[in-house]
């Protein structure tokens, strides 16, 4: 009988912990899309826009690259999935790239 109250304990920990690390999986695999082709920087006027979304491009992918870090060292930073907070920052990343004028890959 205490075997199966452990066994009964020990499923929601096990389901929980397979299922954030398939979402750190899937952030893992978003970040490949953080890329931002067909943009010449050292030929763009340099203005205080066009240096707000260089800094945007860099910024986002690197919280991204934080956050699946952190998770992956079993560091829970938000309530929503990590897979969603890394579209969020996908979609600066993608916005600052089209500002460039640059193109993003799309998700599949």
């Amino acid at each position: 009988m205490k075997t199966l109250i452990l066994l009964a304990g020990i499923m929601p920990l096990t389901g929980c912990s397979l299922g954030t690390s398939g979402d750190v999986r899937h952030a893992e695999k978003m970040l490949s899309y953080f890329q931002c082709k067909k943009i010449e920087i050292t030929q763009m006027a340099h203005t205080s826009i066009t240096s707000y979304h260089q800094q945007s491009l860099a910024s986002s992918r690197q919280k991204a690259e934080s956050y699946v870090q952190s998770y992956k060292e079993g560091e829970e930073l938000f309530d929503v999935p990590l897979s969603e907070v890394i579209k969020e920052q996908y979609g600066i990343y993608q916005e600052a790239c089209q500002h460039l004028g640059g193109i993003s890959p799309t998700p599949q």
